[in-house]
């Protein structure tokens, strides 16, 4: 479908919309935590995958892998711009902080049960859930290391173990 929105078939970006929007969606809602800023977002990566589906390289990965990563990027892209705007006294964000590590803390939600049945889904399905999930606020939340230690209630230095070897059993397992 990328090839030919790279040709200019405008019913393979509908059918391609009609195929990943509503994951996509998922993804963005999760990331900015607003729906109505999701939907703008992901109007905005239709329109970037349009004008640049001659770039997808097939040989360097899935076309799936590429238009999530656009819409992630544009997502991310949000937040750090809103997250510059937003300033709060040290009461309200400890508070916050406090409400996020209670949330994280019952968090028992496999964030990766969304994903298909590609090479990277039966990869990802191989590692625990946990690991999955620390992959997972990594590269669709954007969460740092320290981040994620502090969500999941871990030591630093698991979580940053937990990532590494993932990220190495996923290239084992994808060559």
């Amino acid at each position: 479908m990328l090839e030919a929105c790279a040709k200019g078939d405008r019913h393979a970006l509908q059918r391609l919309y009609a195929q990943e929007g509503s994951r996509m969606l998922g993804v963005v809602i999760r990331i900015v935590g607003d729906r109505g800023i999701a939907e703008d977002i992901i109007h905005d990566a239709f329109v970037s995958i349009w004008n640049k589906a001659h770039t997808f390289d097939a040989q360097r990965g899935s076309g799936k892998t590429w238009i999530f990563s656009v819409t992630r990027h544009l997502a991310l892209n949000h937040v750090r711009t809103r997250h510059r705007e937003v300033t709060v006294d040290d009461d309200t964000a400890e508070r916050l902080d406090a409400e996020r590590s209670q949330e994280a803390a019952t968090d028992t939600q496999d964030h990766f049960d969304w994903l298909g049945h590609g090479e990277l889904d039966r990869c990802l399905g191989q590692l625990a859930p946990e690991r999955r999930n620390c992959l997972f606020h990594a590269y669709v939340d954007g969460f740092s290391h320290q981040e994620i230690a502090a969500r999941l209630d871990r030591p630093l230095g698991t979580v940053k173990a937990w990532i590494k070897r993932s990220l190495a059993a996923l290239r084992e397992c994808l060559s």
